[in-house]
């Protein structure tokens, strides 16, 4: 969950001025959160109450803060404004950056699956969404459970053979030419899903994978955000960006993340 949001507050500044320069500053004062964040947020708080009214919380969040960095996109800004909102039928990748609270709370990866494209229904109910939101969930539940206690070598090894796994469970193109998608601005989770993949099975660390997200050129803040929560769980994060990244954040957000990964650790140990 912290991956995503990391990756979605290093890509906020070029998600409307992009860059291919990989060695870009990674924090600035010109960073911050975004709707990925908010939408993450919700959805694990929604995980804390116990309640897989993954949609209620969300629009609670989006309501709490009704003016991020980059706004909402159009239909999601309808959804957020309503007073009773329903799902729109939206493939946007907004479903796929927002999931991973359940991919790690849930520690059978079937049931992980199940409860993402809960968190997608809400909203995002088109099968392309939804479908999306199951992979990106998938990938991270498969990443927990195969890279504990590996070395850096084996996890990298293990970050293809996962997305290579998850590209094929799920009919996505494994082997794209990320010649061909860069500077391509693209919001559809079909779009956006297997770019990360593969960004994530060429990738050598963590920051490696968040800055290849960003330089592409494309959607930067939320396929950074959906790369990174993958690669949380293959790498881990460097301390020093975790806590960079928290600074950007309201305490209230600060207390969700730590009251969430606190619950985790009880619940896989």
């Amino acid at each position: 969950m912290l991956g995503a949001i990391i990756g979605d507050i290093v890509g906020s500044r070029w998600e409307f001025d992009p860059t291919n320069n990989y060695d870009f500053q990674i924090f600035s004062a010109e960073n911050g959160f975004t709707d990925d964040t908010i939408c993450t947020i919700g959805v694990a708080d929604a995980l804390l109450h116990g309640s897989d009214d993954y949609g209620k919380f969300i629009h609670k969040w989006c309501r709490k803060y009704p003016h991020p960095m980059g706004g909402y996109g159009g239909r999601f800004a309808q959804w957020v404004a309503s007073d009773n909102p329903k799902p729109y039928n939206s493939f946007g990748n907004g479903a796929a950056m927002r999931v991973s609270p359940v991919a790690i709370w849930f520690a059978d990866t079937d049931e992980a699956k199940e409860e993402a494209q809960k968190t997608a229904a809400c909203s995002h109910n088109h099968p392309e969404g939804m479908k999306g939101a199951s992979a990106v969930a998938e990938a991270i539940n498969m990443a927990i459970h195969a890279c504990l206690g590996k070395s850096d070598a084996e996890r990298t090894q293990l970050a293809k053979e996962i997305c290579k796994t998850v590209s094929s469970n799920n009919g996505y193109n494994f082997d794209i030419d990320l010649q061909s998608v860069t500077n391509k601005f693209d919001e559809t989770c079909q779009g956006t899903v297997p770019v990360a993949f593969r960004i994530i099975a060429d990738s050598q660390s963590f920051e490696d994978a968040i800055r290849k997200a960003v330089a592409l050129g494309a959607d930067a803040d939320t396929l950074g955000a959906i790369v990174g929560s993958i690669a949380e769980h293959i790498w881990g994060i460097p301390d020093w960006i975790k806590e960079k990244a928290l600074s950007y954040l309201p305490e209230e957000m600060r207390n969700i993340i730590k009251s969430f990964y606190e619950k985790v650790n009880i619940h896989t140990k």
